[in-house]
């Protein structure tokens, strides 16, 4: 219950502010806010959200390390109120400052927070699954809050408002958390492995650097010393983090002393990372894109009430509700009949599936072209067939990073596989930088190249699949994992 409520909490409050991000920058002064270009805005929207998931990779290692799972969660709760309380100052100078913070609280508390959920549990505590379950619906009730909450108050009280909303929301949840935190006893109460005191000193050393140079960086920022071009920075940041993906990965593939079984279960974990960072690039245009098309190209009225833009994004959180059970359900029933697809076909089947909304999204985008404001049910169909995409791929992913990556390097490789997560992310705000409102003609354009690309990464994963089936069935012989004797006695 302590981390439900944490989670649900502060996820409320960041995807509240999310919603919002792409409008306020790309709102007029006379709306209160930032008046960017979309290019602009969006590539920072995809450098923001991108950088939330890489933050978690250092987040992992500092509560592992340094202070503990417990310790990160509160911590990392603090930074990001702080961070939405910076931005509902209506000052423009600190609006950069407030996304750091929410950057870097949520690199501390989203890692730590489930990996506590799973420190709940026994290794053979049948109530896991369940518990994650349970944990999970509190990651989307806390969505649907942050959109009903902040998606409403931006259009009828102000941006600031809505910012402000954020932060009472996670200060809430830091409120029940402390209240409740005994309940978690000794789970992830300290660093989970001990270092010596030269190492630990290194690690504190390292961070205070890290931030010295951040702080110095965002006040030249601020100040107007430094000008930053977003559009090329998100080049350079996609470009940076996918060679290290590559050189992370294959460093484990041709250094990690593997045997064939787990270079084989390697080569099929590398085409479910390829969907996943497509995938992500397609799915997040929901925060960009497709917000600014519900925003200025959607009929948002229904009677005298108008629809907030935002509240177009909680449709993923209400089908996510309603399919999860069938689709759990659908998995259990394939592999009863030995029907159950290969990791790799399901992750393939969910981006082709994904694609096929942004199909939708062409003749809709046709009829804005033509001068219409189209009906919600365009929005709200490519929604839902994103969301059946996310369900067929995003949990199938992270199993398959469970069970194929060598045993040795499991942490490791989900912190790899979560790149992939980063590197869509600031795709998904390059591309959505072609979404040009003074040329809505070429809208449909944007949307076939996504729905086509996607498609084709999609086919040639599927086809792989067939290929690597057999060696995700290498993971069920557990001995392959066992090293080979020595024959030194």
């Amino acid at each position: 219950m302590t981390l439900f409520f944490t989670e649900m909490w502060e996820r409320m409050s960041y995807y509240g502010m999310r919603a919002l991000l792409v409008l306020f920058m790309t709102a007029s002064l006379q709306e209160e806010g930032l008046a960017f270009t979309v290019a602009s805005a969006t590539a920072i929207y995809g450098l923001y959200t991108g950088a939330v998931y890489f933050m978690g990779l250092p987040g992992g290692w500092i509560a592992d390390r340094l202070i503990g799972s417990q310790q990160a969660v509160w911590y990392g709760g603090i930074i990001i109120m702080c961070g939405h309380i910076v931005l509902a100052i209506p000052s423009h100078s600190t609006f950069f400052i407030g996304l750091i913070l929410v950057v870097l609280g949520t690199g501390l508390l989203k890692p730590n927070i489930s990996a506590m959920v799973g420190g709940l549990y026994a290794d053979n505590d049948n109530r896991r699954d369940s518990g994650f379950t349970i944990y999970y619906m509190g990651i989307n009730i806390g969505s649907l809050i942050g959109y009903g909450v902040c998606g409403w108050l931006a259009p009828n009280m102000g941006y600031h408002w809505a910012f402000g909303a954020a932060a009472v929301g996670m200060a809430i949840g830091l409120i029940q958390y402390r209240a409740t935190r005994d309940r978690l006893h000794d789970v992830g109460d300290g660093p989970a492995g001990e270092l010596t005191p030269a190492i630990r000193k290194s690690g504190w050393t390292g961070i205070t650097l890290f931030l010295l140079v951040l702080i110095g960086v965002t006040a030249a920022t601020t100040m107007g010393i430094l000008v930053i071009d977003p559009v090329a920075l998100a080049k350079y940041v996609a470009i940076a983090f996918t060679a290290i993906f590559l050189i992370y990965f294959f460093g484990i593939f041709f250094f990690g002393n593997l045997n064939s079984p787990e270079k084989k279960r390697m080569g099929a974990l590398f085409l479910i990372c390829v969907a996943s960072a497509c995938f992500w690039a397609g799915f997040e245009q929901a925060g960009s894109s497709l917000n600014l098309f519900g925003r200025d190209y959607t009929d948002r009225m229904i009677g005298a009430f108008s629809i907030p833009p935002a509240w177009f994004q909680s449709a993923n959180s209400i089908f996510i509700i309603i399919l999860s059970p069938f689709f759990a359900a659908l998995w259990v029933n394939l592999g009863k009949r030995m029907m159950d697809p290969s990791y790799g076909a399901k992750c393939a089947i969910g981006l082709i599936i994904m694609a096929t909304g942004f199909i939708v999204m062409f003749f809709a985008a046709q009829l804005a072209a033509s001068g219409l404001k189209v009906a919600p049910y365009w929005l709200i169909t490519t929604y839902f067939l994103h969301t059946v995409g996310e369900l067929c791929l995003s949990p199938v992913a992270l199993s398959a990073v469970s069970k194929l990556s060598p045993r040795r390097f499991a942490g490791q490789m989900m912190g790899v596989f979560v790149l992939t997560y980063s590197i869509g992310n600031v795709i998904a705000g390059l591309l959505a930088g072609n979404f040009n409102p003074d040329r809505l003609d070429t809208m449909p354009d944007l949307y076939m190249q996504i729905s086509l690309f996607s498609i084709a990464i999609g086919i040639v994963v599927l086809l792989l699949s067939l290929k690597t089936r057999y060696w995700e069935a290498l993971a069920d012989h557990k001995s392959e994992d066992q090293p080979k004797p020595s024959t030194v006695q």
